[in-house]
């Protein structure tokens, strides 16, 4: 309604109570007689652990219980989510799901697995404590090479399973893309590296627990509250409904804050055992070593052209690490999303063979694109090897291979069908918007200040909003403001802005008249959460579909009211009114009516509320073109990035701000990985566990970020939606390593890896002027000497 429909810039509802410290996020809460928990972990990547001594720990100051993998083994409490079984390896047999125990019993398999669970009166005491466990390692050998993961003669992570993989899925048709290689007229192929990251969220993880009473609460950070309900209480053994969970605000997640963590379920069993609630908060080295981490795959990929340079077929192999134990979801975007490996190219035929494997790394789960990102990054990568081979522009050779509007529905050759989809106009947009026809003469003034230029294109396309259901609840109360419910889950996106804009657009209602709630399961009643850049299409249709059922009962009370017929009854901007007449009566003159036995229909409950659950049975396919500009010091290897444009297509736009938002985040973390975020593992040890070793980027990192719409609404949902959480990830993986290896080309670099860091770009910038003057490195060391 007015400034709060859909589809204008409404400012988050949410950010002055956060600027002002208002937030209530999880290491925030107390409770009477809340007591402290402290994880001790492994230093060791492999090892067997031989004795566990906690008579010293036991007897510090204000401990209150010192918990080992024996006291779990005797429990008798179920494991750590993990995955179902439901996929096979290579020879047939059934896939390797390895267990997942709330601490490590007999055995550690990487740096940070849990060992004992200390509580105590503070968390200084519970620290002090956990030094004094000896533990006996007998260390074992490790690999946390994902390339050599299934090698022949790799150490085992699990005994049971030598060859270290967890299973093979193969997808497309191998026979139909043999045949296209073999008639090919060119042939491009590359050995990538996708590199493993960590979310760094700025809350880390943070979780309360009490089972002192007779249920069992935890307030945590998380994105699904009712499917996280549901897994307690089965791990737990007892009905959903002894169960609470309760998420405040959460400080980001991007996927990592999704599964049930060990830390969960140890602060429920600690609670128990000393009858009073236990908390348990992460420190920032924990984090790095514990939370559940993303990427990291090893990728052979291959493109076939005719001679004109139009695709043919592609062909990919990849190795996915999923680190030491299968965690919920963790094989998710080794598959779910291969499909975005097709682009927004009409290649005929694509066939991908995927391995999972084990290592002696923190276990892997979906972070932000989940999949998206390593596949496009794969796909745009050929595209522009292809093109500097065949001696041709990148963005001709795309513009060559672009579906075109007019054939959609298009099926890929691999798995996935577009609904619809501008996507040469989203790259002739950004083109304009990036002024790509002045880029020569930029790169030339470069030149001339000693600075190698660059200029990337990724054009790509993902799915989002996986079929599923959401929950959502609107609850008028008697004085005709609003109470609204979502099963969705936010870490920041803007959920609760969104959401009461798309009310007060459906209802007439007033911005400050809606409360909006979430993260509580005793609050709201049905729901799934957050995931997959699905809140709006699943949640906002949830939300929409409640809206019309209040409106179907309003009109009918409304009718009742204003003596008339309930089909001479119009509803314009929150008001109902008798057609050809002056006689009107507000929804808020409805709800508070509603209250009132006397004043409605005999026939009809009281009150003025309704609850929907949405189920989506299609994805829809975001997608966009990005440019990315930046200038490379050739003394230093250091990289600048001057200009970054998107235009995108997530449907209907919502809420503009709330998008641009969505997508700059996005583009950080993409950004952030293509040239600094590295998680490195060293003899078995993670070497990169503070953020003296991790590069985040900064603000002064980015430039500011052009982002333009290109609207092209999906039938797929009510509301025409498609998912931008994932977007600006997807795009700009690609894009700035395009734009790197560009400026480069001019010494003859054709590739290069991620992280593009400083270092890498000088070794290659040297490797390639020694190239140029032929000199070889004993050559040079001669000349040295």
């Amino acid at each position: 309604m007015g400034e709060y429909a859909l589809g204008q810039p409404v400012l988050r509802s949410e950010d002055p109570r956060l600027l002002r410290g208002a937030g209530r996020y999880a290491d925030d809460l107390t409770a009477p007689r809340m007591a402290h928990g402290h994880v001790l972990r492994s230093p060791h990547a492999h090892a067997r652990i031989t004795d566990i001594g906690t008579n010293a720990a036991v007897a510090a100051p204000g401990v209150l219980a010192v918990l080992t993998g024996r006291d779990w083994q005797a429990l008798g409490w179920g494991d750590v989510p993990g995955e179902t079984p439901n996929r096979r390896k290579r020879d047939g047999t059934q896939m390797y799901a390895s267990r997942f125990p709330a601490l490590a019993t007999g055995r550690v398999r990487f740096v940070g697995d849990a060992v004992a669970f200390v509580v105590a009166e503070t968390r200084a005491l519970a620290e002090e404590a956990a030094e004094l466990i000896e533990v006996t390692y007998e260390p074992l050998p490790s690999v946390t090479d994902t390339a050599k993961s299934a090698a022949h003669g790799a150490p085992a992570v699990w005994d049971d399973n030598p060859d270290n993989i967890c299973f093979v899925h193969q997808v497309g048709d191998r026979a139909a893309v043999d045949a296209a290689f073999a008639s090919a007229a060119q042939v491009v192929s590359k050995d990538f590296v996708i590199n493993r990251v960590t979310a760094a969220a700025m809350e880390p993880r943070s979780c309360l627990g009490d089972a002192s009473g007779d249920r069992y609460v935890i307030y945590t950070t998380l994105q699904q509250a009712n499917p996280y309900r549901m897994h307690l209480a089965r791990i737990i053994g007892v009905s959903e409904s002894r169960v609470r969970v309760v998420a405040g605000d959460i400080g980001g997640s991007f996927g990592m804050k999704s599964p049930v963590y060990r830390e969960n379920i140890l602060v429920l069993w600690a609670s128990r055992v000393v009858g009073r609630p236990v908390k348990w908060t992460s420190s920032r080295t924990e984090a790095f070593q514990s939370d559940c981490q993303g990427r990291d795959n090893a990728t052979t990929a291959e493109l076939a052209l005719d001679r004109e340079g139009r695709f043919l077929a592609m062909r990919v192999r990849n190795v996915v690490n999923v680190g030491a134990y299968l965690i919920q979801a963790g094989s998710g975007p080794a598959v779910n999303n291969i499909g975005t490996l097709a682009g927004v190219y009409r290649t005929p035929a694509i066939h991908a063979d995927i391995t999972t494997v084990y290592s002696h790394t923190t276990p892997t789960r979906p972070y932000r694109g989940a999949g998206r990102p390593e596949a496009a990054y794969v796909m745009e990568r050929l595209v522009e090897l292809a093109a500097a081979e065949l001696g041709v522009d990148s963005v001709a050779l795309r513009r060559r291979n672009t579906i075109p509007p007019d054939a959609m529905p298009f099926r890929t050759g691999l798995v996935f069908e577009y609904d619809c989809g501008e996507f040469e106009k989203n790259m002739d947009l950004v083109l304009e918007l990036a002024d790509y026809g002045g880029y020569s003469e930029r790169r030339e003034e470069a030149a001339g200040r000693g600075r190698l230029r660059g200029i990337g294109i990724s054009n790509t396309i993902e799915r989002a909003a996986a079929p599923g259901i959401e929950g959502a609840e609107i609850r008028f109360d008697r004085s005709g403001t609003v109470t609204v419910l979502s099963g969705s889950i936010t870490q920041g996106q803007g959920h609760e802005t969104i959401y009461k804009q798309l009310v007060c657009d459906r209802l007439g209602l007033d911005y400050d008249d809606v409360h909006y709630g979430w993260g509580d399961t005793d609050l709201v009643p049905f729901g799934h959460g957050t995931g997959g850049s699905r809140s709006a299409t699943l949640g906002g249709s949830a939300l929409l579909m409640a809206a019309d059922k209040i409106l179907d009962k309003a009109k009918r009370i409304a009718a009742h009211m204003l003596e008339a017929a309930a089909d001479d009854v119009e509803f314009v901007e929150g008001v109902f009114l008798v057609a050809g007449t002056d006689r009107t009566v507000t929804i808020g003159d409805v709800a508070r009516a509603a209250a009132e036995p006397g004043r409605i229909p005999d026939d009809m409950e009281p009150g003025l509320m309704a609850q929907a659950v949405y189920t989506a049975r299609e994805m829809n396919y975001p997608n966009g073109c990005h440019v990315c500009e930046l200038e490379i010091d050739p003394d230093t290897g250091s990289t600048e990035i001057l200009r970054y444009s998107v235009v995108d297509d997530v449907g209907t736009v919502m809420n503009p701000l709330l998008l641009k938002g969505q997508i700059h985040g996005g583009v950080a973390q993409g950004l952030g990985q293509a040239v600094m975020e590295d998680l490195r593992y060293e003899a078995g040890q993670n070497v990169s566990a503070t953020f003296m070793d991790y590069a985040m980027p900064r603000a002064d990192d980015l430039p500011a970020i052009q982002v333009n719409s290109n609207p092209v609404p999906t039938s797929t949902n009510p509301l025409g939606v498609k998912g931008a959480g994932e977007a600006g990830t997807v795009g700009a993986l690609p894009a700035v390593t395009n734009a790197v290896v560009d400026a480069l080309s001019a010494l003859g670099v054709t590739h290069i890896g991620m992280p593009a860091t400083s270092e890498r770009i000088w070794r290659a910038i040297s490797a390639a002027k020694r190239a140029r003057t032929g000199e070889s490195a004993r050559e040079r060391s001669l000349r040295q000497a």
